[in-house]
């Protein structure tokens, strides 16, 4: 996308895009995004690779995310691989991959499956 475009709403990728203008709204790669210098995005943004060197802000998924020396991105970042080189900049919160998540809610069914293992055992105590 060339520098002095301004794109609002949802896009849908199945391959790799450079940023170079402006994008607002919601972005679903199947690939990688490279936000040069020029390119900003603000929104929620779904890819395979993350490469910042201009400006994110919003909340980001994805398996890598790379912030170089110029880039900058505000907000939340779902990812288990995450780099910053000297100078760039992350202001926000980082959070493992949405795939850990779900293992940690398998656990907590276990944790509540002997949560109930013990309320029997409390009735016999009582009687």
């Amino acid at each position: 996308m060339a520098k002095g475009c301004n794109i609002t709403g949802e896009l849908q990728l199945a391959c790799d895009i450079q940023v170079d203008g402006v994008i607002e709204g919601k972005l679903r790669l199947e690939k990688a995004l490279v936000v040069s210098n020029t390119g900003r995005l603000k929104g929620e943004i779904f890819a395979d690779k993350i490469v910042v060197n201009g400006l994110i802000e919003g909340t980001c998924y994805a398996n890598a995310i790379e912030i170089l020396d110029n880039g900058k991105v505000s907000g939340t970042i779902y990812c288990d691989n995450l780099s910053i080189e000297r100078g760039g900049c992350f202001l926000g919160s980082t959070h493992p991959a949405e795939k850990e998540q779900v293992v940690e809610l398998s656990s907590k069914e276990k944790t509540a499956s002997k949560t109930t293992k013990k309320k029997p055992e409390q009735k016999a105590v009582n009687e």
